[in-house]
């Protein structure tokens, strides 16, 4: 129970600012105990029934499906900066016919005031599906839902004293409800990703435990990564932990395996204590698998980050990518070669390290944004946490274009 903070946080994928939260929060206050003697009416009222199921057959409760203009239908091209400066543009577009299905639960990203988010379509979450999920499309056909999730609001209410766990079996409930109807109506024995970050990586990593690890739906999974949040492995193992049947990555040509990171600037490791690293449970470590090289040891990372616009409210704001006034057009743009990055263990907890690699003579910035700002102070134990899925996005796209062609293949 020593960690039931930082595990409580790490649902979060930025930590809204106090004083907004204050301000926007419930303003219901926390029942108090009933005092001997004091008349109880109000407090034995029923509680009000729980949330009816969402519909997942309605278009509007999903942000991206195959076959339409959406939230994935967006504009995703990138201008590739090299180390001498010069500036190329690199087209998108989704795969013409992909063969597998790519499943995705998105961050928390809520400022909704209530626990729970309601189910309309924001800026939020049309965002962090732009940045985290629709380059995907050159690999997979679409399926991103919505769900209720826990808040910003709910994690104040929680740090006040509330309990949230109802909100948080309706957020799992609706992602296990969206999965059932995606199985029924669209997967058609297709393979599939599942890809999710943070809070939306925890709801899946529940999903798998519950309905997939070791169950005959495991054979349809390609890949899943489960990025920003800790998927636990005995030490020096593979496979165990948070999964029986299912071990982690280790290749490319490897399917039905975990690819789980939580990011953190090489030279500013997480403390003893914080948000990520650690594993509960005896002899259990946080499993770390480097996209950029499966097998271990380091490797270039392939990333793609936001040009001028903030991933997400309390993320760092972009600045300029080039140290001369050559202006950058496009929404994303790639570093070739500026990025490493290799998983590391560093007062006993495991994380991804990212290393800037750059000589005097390179005019791209150093500066990747990746921190957590609150209130004009940087938060450095949530590491890179924003950009968890933005850094490895093209070595990602790689290894899953692999796994897709490897479990077809075992397929025939």
């Amino acid at each position: 129970m020593g960690r039931s903070l930082p595990l409580l946080l790490v649902l979060s994928t930025f930590a809204a600012p106090a004083a907004a939260l204050a301000q926007a929060a419930p303003t219901q206050p926390i029942p108090a105990q009933t005092a001997p003697g004091q008349n109880t009416t109000t407090a034995t009222t029923a509680a009000p029934p729980a949330p009816a199921p969402n519909d997942y057959s309605r278009p509007e409760n999903w942000l991206c499906l195959p076959g339409r203009r959406d939230a994935c239908a967006v504009d995703l091209t990138t201008t590739v900066i090299a180390a001498d400066g010069t500036m190329t543009k690199e087209a998108w577009k989704t795969a013409s016919d992909p063969q597998v299905d790519c499943f995705y639960v998105y961050p928390t990203v809520s400022l909704e005031p209530a626990i729970s988010s309601d189910m309309t379509q924001g800026p939020a979450e049309k965002t962090v599906v732009r940045t985290q999920f629709a380059r995907f499309g050159q690999v997979c056909r679409l399926f991103a839902p919505m769900y209720r999730q826990v808040t910003m609001f709910g994690l104040l209410a929680r740090l006040n004293g509330k309990p949230v766990d109802e909100a948080q079996v309706l957020a799992y409930r609706d992602v296990a409800d969206a999965w059932h109807y995606y199985l029924q109506h669209d997967n058609q024995g297709r393979g599939v990703i599942l890809i999710g970050h943070s809070q939306g990586a925890s709801l899946l990593r529940q999903l798998m435990q519950k309905e997939i690890d070791g169950k005959p739906i495991e054979s349809r999974i390609v890949s899943a990564a489960l990025v920003g949040t800790t998927v636990a492995v005995p030490k020096g193992a593979e496979l165990g932990g948070s999964f029986m049947q299912m071990p982690l990555c280790r290749s490319a040509s490897q399917t039905g395996c975990i690819i789980t990171y939580e990011s953190f600037p090489a030279d500013d490791p997480p403390a003893p204590g914080g948000l990520f690293g650690a594993a509960s449970g005896e002899n259990m470590v946080a499993a770390c698998t480097n996209p950029a090289a499966l097998a271990g040891g380091s490797g270039v990372l392939d990333a793609y980050l936001s040009t001028h616009a903030r991933v997400w409210i309390n993320a760092a704001e972009p600045g300029e990518w080039l140290k001369v006034p050559k202006p950058v057009t496009t929404p994303f743009v790639s570093l070739p070669g500026m990025l490493t990055a290799e998983c590391t263990t560093s007062n006993g907890l495991n994380y991804l390290a990212v290393s800037v690699h750059k000589s005097e003579a390179d005019p791209r910035t150093g500066d990747i944004h990746g921190e957590v700002v609150v209130n004009g102070v940087v938060h450095r134990e949530w590491g890179l946490h924003v950009l968890d899925m933005n850094l490895a996005q093209g070595n990602l796209i790689e290894i899953f274009t692999q796994q897709s062609k490897a479990w077809l293949a075992s397929r025939k």
